[in-house]
Formats: structure tokens, sequence, C-alpha cells
């Protein structure tokens, strides 16, 4: 696939910064009709028990029952459908690979926040001789999946009751809004991993942006930036997760190899209007992405956790349409992988 068009500068701590991504000039605003047509771009571990299936509703969309956590997404088929397009985008932004961390001949894998199961199944698919387990806190996976792949029900906050260097390789990916203590989650996958097992964590943050200020003043973005910031204050569960130095920092406390680490960062289109390829297909897959799981992203934050009005919360997600749909704004918000090995010859944690 073709890189971006502008080099990014890389740093002295094996970070990778994100590079401007150049607007596609023939991406031409036509008068009245700038805006894209919403509905052609969307084209601890447990026994499962019925309890499971008692899912909590918000205003019309379904939620998970596990143990009575706390969690702002839904587990719907809407909201999944969502899950899936950005399980897509990541792959072109991750040039077609499941992972880019230098993983060989995995044998156990743990992909934590499963979701729909979509990256476990294929990463199983990919590598037959694996055993790979998806951790999530909704049963929503299919039931027919690869003879090396299974399901758990399992809160990442709590305790894990996996032992000790069980896995050779730890996938994590779209956590943001979902962990009080990022430290300590990371000190677990550690504490997991065997010994030269590799850890890859992707993430985003909800900041949305844009490099040639055309954003207008009575952009909706603001408000929406804000909301996410206040939303995870209030939770104690931050949506910033990647805006500075986080990732490489809480693998370095946790006992990963210094010299192992790599990040590197993104910004992410909202839309076709990149040049390159392979950023418009990025930015197409978001922006199918974000408009499907639109209303599933601040559906319960609004209501249930920022007391907004039902009805001004559907206005918000009128307005946001509108703007992510809008080809004369160049919009994106920031991400970034980060990998890193645990030393060959640890024998714990830190």
């Amino acid at each position: 696939m073709s890189e971006p068009h502008t080099a990014p500068p890389a740093t002295s701590d094996h970070t990778t910064q994100a590079a401007d991504i150049i607007v596609d000039p023939a991406f031409i605003v036509d008068g009245d009709n700038d805006a894209i047509d919403s509905e052609s771009t969307l084209s601890s571990t447990a026994s499962l028990s019925s309890s499971i299936y008692n899912y909590r509703k918000v205003h019309g969309r379904t939620f998970q029952n596990f143990k009575d956590v706390d969690h702002w997404a839904p587990n719907d088929d809407a909201h999944n459908d969502a899950l899936d397009l950005h399980h897509h985008m990541t792959l072109l932004l991750h040039d077609d690979k499941l992972h880019v961390a230098p993983i060989e001949n995995p044998k156990r894998v743990l992909d934590v926040g499963t979701g729909t199961g979509i990256w476990a199944i294929d990463f199983a698919d990919q590598y037959p001789s694996a055993q790979v387990i998806g951790t999530d806190l909704s049963p929503t996976q299919p039931a027919w999946t690869p003879p090396n792949c299974k399901f758990e029900l399992e809160d990442a906050t709590l305790e894990w009751t996996f032992p000790d260097n069980s896995f050779d390789f730890v996938h994590i990916s779209y956590l943001l809004g979902c962990i009080e203590d990022w430290q300590s989650l990371y000190e677990q996958v550690y504490r997991c991993l065997k010994p030269g097992g590799w850890f890859e964590h992707t993430d985003f943050t909800i900041r949305i942006g844009t490099d040639d200020n055309s954003i207008p003043d009575d952009s909706p973005y603001p408000t929406w930036n804000k909301f996410f910031e206040d939303a995870g204050k209030k939770r104690g569960r931050t949506f910033n997760v990647v805006d500075g130095n986080q990732q490489a920092d809480w693998m370095k406390t946790a006992g990963f190899a210094t010299s192992s680490i790599r990040v590197t960062k993104y910004k992410l289109p909202i839309g076709e209007w990149p040049a390159d390829k392979r950023w418009k297909a990025v930015g197409a897959y978001n922006l199918a992405g974000s408009l499907q799981g639109l209303e599933g992203y601040g559906i319960y934050l609004g209501t249930e956790v920022l007391g907004w009005n039902l009805d001004d919360l559907k206005v918000l997600f009128a307005r946001m349409r509108k703007d992510m749909t809008n080809k004369s704004i160049h919009a994106h918000y920031p991400a970034a992988t980060a990998y890193a090995q645990k030393p060959v010859e640890s024998h714990g944690t830190n």
C-alpha cells in the first residue's frame, strides 16, 4: 500500500509521530450538495448463564449485564456493525496486517475486549497452530468459530484469572473509556505474557481536529470533544489514551524491555478527503463506522452520565452527522499503535 505523502518524524524514544494528511484536490465541494449521503456511506473468567443475556436497555439500545459492570458502549447489532467497520479500518491502517508486533509462531494468544470476536477469529484462521482466547463483557461473538478459537467472559478491569507466563501474544484495541487504571492493566498483561512474549495496543482519543482550519466556528466537534472529556472525568475512565506518551510510559513501568517499545501515531481521517489512496480508504471506513456507531457512542454517556436531555442529544447527533459528511471539512482525530516485548529472561512482574 502507498504511504502518506508527508513522512512523519521519528523521535528518540522509538515513537513515530503522526504524519500530516494531504487533502485530495479532486474531492471538490459541489455547491449546496456538499454533504455525503450517509445512507450510501453505510453499504474475571466466568461460565455463561442466562442472566448474561438479560441486557440493560437505555433508550432502545442494549448494554451488557455482566456482574453489573458499568460499560458505556452498546452491545447490540447496530453497534457491533460499527465495531466490524472499525476493525476493517484498522486492517487498512496496519497495511492489511492483523498485528504489527514482530511475533513468530505464537502458541497461545489473548484478545482483551474482543467485541464481536472478528480479530480473534481472523487471527485463529491465519495462525491455525495457535490457541486464541477472546475475552469480553458480552457474549456477542458468533457460535461458529475456528476450532482453535474460543471466547470467555472476563472483566479486564479486575484481577485476571489467567496464570503467570500464559501467552505468547496479548492484543488490545479500542478500550478507551473502559479502563480506570491503565497502568494496572498493562501490568496484568505483562504478568500473563511468557518471557519473550509480545503485547500490542491500538487505541484513539476523541479529540477531533483539522490541519487546515476547515472546521467552522459553529461545528459541533468542540462540543463532542468536551462531551467525552467530561464523561471520562466523571466516570474516572479517560477517553484520552494516546495524546501523549502514555502507552510507552505504561509499558516501561510495567517492565517491558525499553529497547523493544515502538509507538506509531496516526491522524485518522473522517471521510474520503485524503489524496493518498490508503488514507482515503481508512477515512471511508472510519466515516462509515462512526456514522453507524454515533448514537451508540453518546446515548448512555449523554443521558445517564452527563444528564443531557434526550431531544438535545438527538440534535447533537444530527449536527455531528452533517459535519462528518461535509466534504469541505477535513477532520481527523489521534490514534496510536504501541507494542513491546516482555524480557526473555523475565520470571515475573516488575
